[in-house]
């Protein structure tokens, strides 16, 4: 068993930024980057975009990969330890934190590690609506981001779909709008959920048509190894009629699911399964547990905001261990008082 002053779960920037300000500060922190924790590579998802252009410091742009790369690099530098294992099991009862790996995660086992303070920054993934065909053609043909995949050629001057009626779905339709020859969206409900300034833009640009009272069935397509999505079935939720559509690409925008079941019922999770955090800080539930980046936004999701969250959660942990040493025992893990 090994002890840490601070432990990183994560490996997007939230996860990296908190390990750049940690190791700077000297506290030598572990950061777990996961071996495809969560079906994600490590990176988190910024790996699955091919050009950020709205990250700062990058005029023309940069590769998602490329980005997380510089910033791994980057923590390496300043004396992160990064740890290509995944975290399988926590105890947050007490401290010192207990952190169990995939590889040592046996009923008798030890921890693979302990620490005075730990940071979940495991992110969120996008939703997937499991239809019929959607194993056979996800990426070839459907995806979950329009803002990723969207110039592929797949896609130039085909009929697209986009699923979804909030402001998410809005905005990749009307950037959908620049490659296929057409952008439908299927709407649940019978109206929009998105805002009224996007609602107008989408309902107003004559390349989008909005089915309302509609939702896919099944994904239909080439008949062979590595085959293109071509079809969508969809049905009226009303009147329960089916029609097959002539469809080259299929884009989810239902929302994202938190990777918080390494801690469900030990910190305190909203409605919507995210990691309750204090507004404007990194405290949750437990004293000495702090989450960043997509974990805990349901909001924004957006690189840099994770970011300048995982330089809060530093911070704040930064200065949690340093009372924390100031003291001559630690106290038992109790309920945070701030949140």
């Amino acid at each position: 068993m090994v002890h840490s002053k601070v432990v990183i779960i994560g490996s997007g920037p939230a996860a990296h930024t908190a390990a750049i300000y940690l190791s700077r500060a000297e506290l030598k922190p572990v950061l777990y980057e996961g071996m495809l924790a969560n079906g994600t590579a490590a990176g988190g998802q910024l790996t699955t975009t091919t050009d950020v252009e709205n990250f700062p410091g990058f005029p023309d742009g940069i590769g998602g990969s490329e980005l997380m790369d510089a910033m791994r690099k980057q923590s390496i530098r300043f004396g992160t330890e990064v740890i290509t294992e995944t975290i399988s099991r926590v105890d947050l009862s007490q401290r010192p934190f207990k952190l169990w790996t995939e590889w040592n995660d046996g009923p008798d086992n030890e921890p693979a590690r302990t620490a005075d303070a730990v940071i979940i920054a495991t992110g969120a993934n996008a939703r997937r609506l499991n239809l019929p065909g959607e194993d056979v053609y996800w990426q070839n043909g459907i995806s979950a981001c329009a803002v990723c995949d969207g110039a592929v050629p797949i896609f130039r001057n085909k009929p697209l779909f986009v699923i979804g009626g909030g402001d998410s779905a809005a905005e990749e339709a009307i950037f959908l709008t620049k490659y296929g020859s057409s952008v439908t969206v299927l709407v649940r409900r019978d109206k929009l959920r998105a805002s009224k300034a996007m609602a107008s833009r989408l309902l107003a640009n004559p390349k989008v048509t909005v089915r309302f009272n509609t939702v896919a069935t099944e994904v239909l397509g080439e008949k062979k190894l590595n085959g293109l999505m071509t079809h969508l079935r969809v049905k009226n939720v009303l009147t329960g009629e089916e029609e097959t559509l002539e469809a080259n690409g299929l884009f989810y925008a239902v929302g994202h699911d938190p990777a918080t079941a390494l801690v469900k019922g030990q910190v305190e999770l909203d409605e919507d399964g995210y990691i309750a955090t204090k507004p404007g800080t990194s405290f949750t539930s437990v004293e000495g547990v702090f989450a960043c980046g997509d974990v805990q936004d349901k909001r924004y999701r957006q690189a840099i905001t994770s970011a300048g969250s995982g330089c809060i959660a530093a911070l704040e942990a930064e200065r949690f261990i340093g009372e924390s040493e100031s003291n001559e025992e630690i106290p038992p893990a109790h309920a945070n008082p701030a949140l």
